[in-house]
């Protein structure tokens, strides 16, 4: 049989299929970021994350500043660009080298459980609204769950 394409009987009836990859982040029906919501999400995740944090004795004093909301636009910044949102965070911040920039703060365990506490609280109130499914509920929760494992620094009290 030739591999001349000209040979073939049905040639001209055949349609050339071209198969491309898909960009980065890209998936059926929309990367992670546009499946729940954009920017809308992210903003009311992290609004919701640091309404904790503002009360918490362990979390708040590792932060410097007295308003919460420019650590909120970091965070909500650097979620929109991990989940395949715009990539405002390394424009205004450069490479996000998360353990580096948490090193001067004492990250132990106990911090990574109040820090996943506000953030379960954070991501219920998502799924209680409506805004995130549970396969993404479980694609995020897998994720933040690493990233505050990731974050330790320390097993000292």
């Amino acid at each position: 049989m030739s591999s001349n394409h000209d040979e073939f009987e049905d040639a001209n009836r055949v349609e050339t299929v071209r198969i491309r990859r898909a960009p980065a982040a890209e998936f059926v029906g929309g990367n992670f970021y546009q499946r729940v919501g954009g920017r809308e999400f992210f903003k009311a995740l992290t609004d919701k994350f640091y309404e904790g944090v503002a009360q918490d004795e362990v979390l708040r004093p590792m932060y410097p500043e007295e308003d919460l909301g420019p650590a909120a636009e970091r965070l909500q910044l650097f979620l929109e660009q991990y989940w395949g949102g715009p990539s405002d965070y390394q424009e205004l911040r450069g490479h996000p080298r998360l353990k580096m920039r948490h090193m001067p703060f004492k990250i132990n365990p106990k911090a990574r459980e109040h820090w996943l506490r506000h953030m379960r609280a954070a991501v219920d109130s998502m799924v209680s609204s409506g805004k995130l499914p549970p396969a993404d509920e479980a694609e995020l929760w897998a994720y933040l769950d690493r990233a505050a494992t990731a974050m330790l620094n320390t097993f000292e009290d």
